[in-house]
């Protein structure tokens, strides 16, 4: 059983910073690719930003120059720095992992965590 706990969300001005984190836990022998996607009312979910375990990283262009994804792989933790907010990064935000548990070293799975809301608003 895999576990995925989001938190850092919350309500900021336009141009405030926030920091989202999420911490996986559970049957979990590695974790590759680790992501943040964003889902706003009325549209599909988007990927923000990605980052594997050697530490590469794509973004959306929308947020490129102002958030910064990074990952702490001995906590299993992948974090979301957004700087610079703007009113149309307001969404409900999704972590994303690839992982592969100890008991099937063949097989990589994918988890979801539950979201965090992102309300930027003046």
């Amino acid at each position: 059983q895999v576990q995925l706990v989001e938190s850092g969300g919350g309500l900021v001005q336009p141009g405030g910073s926030l920091r989202l984190s999420c911490a996986a836990s559970g049957n979990i022998f590695s974790i590759n690719r680790m992501g943040w996607y964003r889902q706003a009312p009325g549209k599909q979910r988007e990927l923000v930003a990605a980052i594997t375990k050697v530490g590469s990283t794509n973004y959306a262009d929308s947020v490129k120059g102002r958030f910064t994804i990074s990952r702490d792989n001995a906590k299993n933790t992948v974090y979301l720095q957004m700087n610079s907010l703007k009113v149309e990064d307001t969404a409900v935000y999704y972590c994303n992992a690839f992982y592969i548990t100890y008991s099937d070293f063949d097989d990589e799975f994918e988890y979801w965590g539950q979201g965090t809301q992102v309300t930027v608003s003046s």
